[in-house]
């Protein structure tokens, strides 16, 4: 085993989160950061071309995690891709750029949570952004990440506003703006039509920093304790053993899978499960790995009449449509819709045809699901439950979703490009048969959040200031402490939590 020497700060994770916290962290010269990252730096093509994002599934990439077999939705086990990389998931996502509805901070802070409301965590979205549209009351230019339109947006997806429009959806132009309803371009972080993830916005550019080391290839295995003070941790780098001491605190980003694994292996929650695989407790914390919340979706695909390759800077999901089902815009959006120019079907339903796809997702969910251990041991993978579909609720909305897309699709708008609908297909017309339908093709977003949620009641694993409760000197900073999901896609306001986390560490210096 080989003892490093110490630094003031180690980051566990170089994701969404970790690469900001590294970032800001290292802005003082004085302060010394080690970040530790399981995968590798970039290094293939497709993680600067934003049509090829799903090509980097299942690669060196990404840890390709399953669920359990899932109760709600026929005993599927579904795929839960995670970045394992520089950048980690923002390097293999959709870059689609969502903070949110302001009532989903609103509500975080009437949970207990202060310094979280909309207005607290505005600021935080600012001074991220690179806005390609200039500064306004919503936006910053001043940020290192860059925020752009859709360069090259597709016939399809310019066909889909107009028909929203025309059932009486409001033009959106900015869901990062006064209001998320409406229908509208989704913003994507991209620069110069290339993929910019968190690793090349935040981390490449200052890997030259004399006060920053990170160590890619290694996997944190657990984190080291002296009583409850966190002192360092343990990590497998090139087949050998290292510890490495912290000063001042360490920062748990791994995200919401690898979170909370990590913290049971080191001893932090329920106490009966960690003593199942002789894990000794540190602090019985029984909210690690619980409330485990993601959104679900379905697609609606059709044939199309003319071949509609999509652009290498289109990131497929190019248009969309936020709602609520009631009609309500005082409420925070239940529904998502994503359409783009591919016949994106599950595979009982596919077609080797040109064509499209819309999909909808339930943005509130009501169900929950869970993260525990399989062993002892870091290499083993979490065991994954995320009970999708397990609310009614849940899936009576999507229902209503279909429906909406079949309306969308059927608009005269689309008559020159519509051909036979491929899924769930023109004979699936009952509410019985979309149901049967959904349950059997629905799919994640994989925006997994939740598992040591932040607050202050029993079930909650970190505080506001995200220290972990019961131990000092650490804290955990990536979506895993969402109390409740994010109405959207979950990577920009996992960039704001390491952009706060980061002056909430610096001002407890």
């Amino acid at each position: 085993m080989i003892m490093k020497d110490k630094y003031d700060y180690i980051v566990i994770g170089a994701g969404s989160a970790g690469c900001v916290v590294a970032n800001r962290l290292t802005e003082d010269a004085e302060t010394t950061v080690l970040l530790l990252e399981a995968g590798n730096p970039p290094n293939l093509p497709e993680h600067e071309i934003p049509l090829a994002w799903t090509k980097l599934w299942g690669t060196e990439a990404d840890w390709a995690y399953f669920t359990e077999e899932e109760p709600y939705i026929n005993n599927r086990k579904i795929y839960c891709p995670r970045g394992k990389v520089l950048g980690g998931t923002s390097a293999i996502n959709a870059m689609i750029y969502i903070r949110g509805s302001r009532l989903d901070y609103d509500h975080w802070e009437k949970l207990g949570n202060v310094g979280w409301s909309y207005e607290d965590v505005l600021p935080y979205f600012q001074k991220s952004e690179n806005q390609q549209r200039g500064a306004s009351e919503f936006h910053g230019v001043d940020g290192l990440l860059s925020v752009t339109d859709p360069l090259a947006p597709s016939v399809i997806s310019q066909k889909f506003l107009e028909a929203a429009i025309g059932l009486g959806y409001e033009r959106n132009p900015d869901f990062n703006g006064t209001q998320q309803h409406g229908a509208g371009f989704y913003q994507l972080t991209i620069k110069d039509g290339k993929r910019h993830s968190t690793a090349t916005a935040f981390l490449l550019p200052i890997l030259e920093r004399p006060n920053l080391t990170v160590t890619t290839g290694a996997l944190v295995t657990r984190l080291l304790f002296e009583g409850t003070q966190t002192v360092g941790v343990e990590y497998i780098h090139q087949g050998t053993i290292h510890q490495v001491r912290v000063e001042q605190e360490v920062i748990l980003s791994a995200g919401a899978i690898d979170s909370p694994k990590l913290l049971m292996l080191s001893g932090i929650g329920n106490a009966e499960h960690l003593q199942n695989f002789d894990i000794p407790v540190v602090v019985d914390l029984p909210g690690v790995g619980q409330n485990l919340q993601d959104h679900i979706l379905v697609g609606v695909a059709h044939e199309a009449t003319q071949d509609l390759q999509p652009d290498l800077t289109s990131n497929i999901a190019e248009v969309g449509l936020f709602l609520h089902t009631e009609g309500r815009l005082d409420a925070v959006p239940d529904l998502q819709f994503f359409s783009g120019p591919v016949l994106w079907t599950h595979p009982a339903y596919a077609r080797s045809a040109p064509g499209f796809t819309a999909t909808v997702c339930v943005t509130n969910p009501e169900s929950r699901g869970s993260v525990s251990l399989s062993s002892a041991f870091s290499k083993d993978p979490a065991i994954i439950r995320m009970n999708y579909l397990q609310s009614e609720s849940d899936l009576q909305k999507l229902l209503a979703g279909v429906k909406i897309i079949r309306q969308i699709f059927h608009s005269s708008v689309f008559d020159e490009l519509r051909g036979e609908e491929a899924a769930p297909g023109a004979d699936n017309k009952s509410d019985e048969t979309l149901l049967a339908y959904i349950r059997e093709t629905c799919d994640s977003v994989y925006h997994p959040v939740g598992t040591c949620k932040m607050g202050t009641d029993a079930d909650s694993v970190v505080n506001p200031e995200l220290r972990v409760h019961g131990v000092a000197g650490l804290r955990v900073v990536d979506a895993s402490i969402m109390p409740t999901i994010t109405t959207g896609n979950t990577n920009a306001p996992t960039i704001m939590i390491g952009e706060k986390a980061a002056d909430l560490i610096k001002a407890a210096a």
